[in-house]
């Protein structure tokens, strides 16, 4: 019997042997895994990793960037799926792992998903806060519209607005409103709009359809183009009962395009009819003040004053003599009494005057330092002045 050596391979390939048997196996190539996603990792690159497990196992997934950034959503751990790809080998670690084209959660659609991510992130950023809400201006003189130019929905604004407001101006800004390339042009519709300073407020607006038909207003692109705006913003996207994230961000959101353009314009009709109720309540003030004024003069011309003015100013005059002869009677028995009290007065006064003293023969001596009171106060040979009652003798002491 013959020895068989059996072949010896590397490691490199063993795994390139393994990876090409799943390659050629059709069931490997093409299926769909539901899974439970788990440490999920979004890498810079683009690329996504995550595990996929069940209640039994588990199996390392891959998702590349091209098919990544065509997803709805964003994934998240603990969400479960539905997965579209192919099992292959890694072959530099010797694992194999599930490539996944294309995903879908399982149980709710891709797109509800993403809408509830991406109104909790900018919720979160205090794009939908209200004090960030730019008030709508009550009479605008251009309204800009940033819609399909071909679409019921302009015409349905452009109806509305010549019907309420005639004296408005209205500005399109075209944009595609459906369809992948239609977030950047919206965007660059508002921002055009807006840098122009042309119009007032700008309506943002798109006729109904489904989900998927105005899924450019959920774009994140078109919310912050909307929040950055200085120009204020009314959406009115789909039906009443369509919701999207530009309505949110807006500084106000209408059920549709028409109801948009109502909001947006007063009715010319009522405010005319305001005007015509404000002339009638201002003529009614006015005579009633006409008729309160004039009740008021004949109250004043009845007066006896007005009836006969000329009797009146005499009693005044009698009655301004009377004061007047009482207020000099008052004066002179002032000047009286004060007369008396001065008398009295000046008669103590001369009493205790010194010239009154040296009448009656005495004298005041003085020297150089005042008065003298005594012979202390002097030597012989100051010079002295002697003060009498008609004259002063200037004397030396001995």
């Amino acid at each position: 019997m013959q020895d068989v050596t059996p072949e010896v391979y590397s490691v490199a390939q063993l795994n390139n042997y393994v990876k090409s048997l799943m390659d050629y196996d059709l069931t490997l190539k093409a299926l769909f895994l539901v899974g439970e996603i788990s440490n999920f990792k979004a890498h810079s690159s683009g690329h996504m990793y995550m595990t996929l497990k069940d209640d039994k196992s588990s199996i390392k997934a891959v998702m590349f960037r091209g098919n990544a950034s065509k997803l709805k959503f964003m994934p998240s751990d603990g969400m479960k799926i539905i997965a579209f790809g192919s099992v292959s080998v890694f072959e530099r670690d010797g694992a194999y792992q599930f490539y996944i084209e294309n995903m879908q959660p399982d149980g709710v659609g891709s797109l509800s998903i993403a809408f509830e991510q991406l109104k909790e992130k900018l919720q979160k950023e205090g794009l939908f806060d209200t004090s960030a809400k730019k008030p709508l201006p009550k009479y605008p003189k251009t309204v800009g519209v940033v819609t399909s130019p071909t679409g019921a929905a302009f015409q349905d604004i452009c109806n509305v607005l010549g019907r309420r407001w005639p004296m408005a101006r209205i500005v399109i800004s075209p944009a595609l409103v459906q369809g992948e390339t239609a977030p950047r042009s919206i965007v660059e519709a508002i921002e055009d709009l807006d840098a122009s300073g042309e119009a007032d407020v700008i309506i943002v607006a798109r006729g109904g359809g489904s989900i998927e038909d105005f899924w450019c207003f959920n774009d994140e692109r078109v919310a912050r183009a909307i929040f950055d705006t200085k120009t204020p913003i009314i959406s009115g996207v789909g039906h009443e009962t369509d919701f999207t994230i530009a309505d949110f961000v807006a500084d106000m959101r209408a059920p549709t395009p028409s109801a948009a353009a109502e909001i947006v314009v007063p009715d010319v009709l009522a405010e005319r009819d305001h005007i015509m109720q404000l002339t009638m309540r201002s003529q009614k003030l006015m005579l009633n003040r006409i008729s309160t004024l004039r009740t008021s003069l004949n109250l004043l011309t009845s007066r006896n004053v007005m009836q006969g003015p000329v009797a009146l100013i005499n009693e005044r005059r009698l009655l301004l003599d009377n004061f007047v002869d009482r207020m000099n009677a008052a004066a002179s028995a002032k000047v009286s009494g004060d007369r008396s009290n001065f008398v009295v007065l000046a008669s103590k006064l001369d009493a205790f005057s010194p010239l009154k003293v040296l009448s009656r023969g005495y004298s005041i001596t003085e020297g150089d330092k005042g008065v003298i009171k005594s012979v202390e106060e002097v030597s012989p040979g100051d010079k002295i002045s002697i003060r009498l009652n008609d004259g002063t003798i200037r004397a030396e002491v001995e």
